[in-house]
């Protein structure tokens, strides 16, 4: 580092590759043309390379040409780095783990909310379908898929889904409308992976009063977020969870079939350790949150 010019040097360099003259990077620097000219020959004198050619115009050598785009993302990233942490200061920020889809698909549409109520809080997302042990390198807060098991943690119930099938307008043309559950026998099914939590086909069959071992499945999803994108191409039918098709259900993208109660058996938990839940800024997105999952709760029945 025995060859790092300050940085007002560096400036000048930097100026000067978006510049003709010295006299027009001056300006620029509000200050002297002699003083451009000085502070990069005394850069070229600490380099040992010439870094323009002077004329009536200047120009890079391929020395400079070669150090100018480093030298310019230095200040760019530098000063966007200040910027954010100016914005940044006085906030406190607030690490929340919970599942990758929950997070894409119901979470983040609601996120703008919470800034706007309480832009003190910097909300970081970690994602992860894995339970976390709450060390001190994991999140402060989490929100958890499950039962409502977690010994020696707070929780809170947020929100309890509804099981129904989707389809996309370009699939219902193609195979026509189906009018009784019984049809949906006959439609390419999209189906969910391992996932322990959350019903298959045939549960939801057996709900509306049909037993079948024979499925029409199209193909097998390792997660939500593929399924529910297959859908929305046509592929298939999902069995989709109300909390992860707002969007696609309101913009008509997606249609649901069937207005049938199906509820999931696992619900949404606020989860953290006992005893922080009542810090301020754990309490102001704790009640943000509960109050977001009662109204979508209500839409949900």
């Amino acid at each position: 580092m025995r060859d790092l010019p300050p940085t007002a040097t560096l400036r000048a360099f930097e100026v000067a590759t978006r510049h003709a003259t010295f006299t027009s990077a001056a300006e620029e620097l509000f200050i002297t043309q002699s003083a451009v000219s000085h502070q990069l020959k005394k850069l070229e004198e600490l380099w040992g390379l010439q870094l323009f050619e002077r004329g009536k115009t200047l120009r890079l050598t391929p020395a400079g040409t070669a150090l100018a785009p480093l030298v310019r993302e230095f200040f760019s990233k530098l000063e966007t780095t200040l910027a954010d942490q100016r914005e940044q200061k006085g906030r406190v920020r607030l690490l929340v783990n919970t599942t990758y889809s929950f997070a894409l698909k119901w979470l983040l549409p609601r996120l703008p909310g919470l800034a706007r109520l309480h832009p003190e809080i910097l909300v970081t997302i970690e994602s992860t379908d894995s339970a976390i042990n709450f060390t001190s390198a994991d999140s402060e807060v989490a929100i958890r898929f499950g039962h409502g098991n977690y010994p020696a943690l707070h929780s809170d119930f947020m929100f309890r889904e509804q099981l129904f099938p989707v389809a996309s307008p370009t699939l219902l043309k193609r195979f026509g409308i189906p009018r009784v559950p019984a049809e949906l026998l006959r439609y390419p099914l999209l189906t969910r992976e391992g996932a322990d939590l959350v019903p298959k086909w045939d549960a939801w069959f057996k709900q509306v009063g049909l037993n079948t071992d024979v499925l029409h499945e199209s193909v097998r999803f390792a997660d939500t977020n593929m399924t529910i994108e297959a859908a929305l191409l046509g592929q298939g039918i999902a069995l989709a969870r109300s909390g992860h098709v707002e969007k696609e259900l309101l913009d008509g993208s997606l249609i649901r079939l069937f207005d049938i109660p199906f509820p999931s058996p696992a619900a949404y938990y606020f989860v953290c350790p006992a005893g922080i839940e009542t810090r301020p800024h754990i309490q102001k997105f704790r009640s943000w949150l509960l109050s977001e999952s009662h109204q979508a709760q209500l839409s949900y029945r």
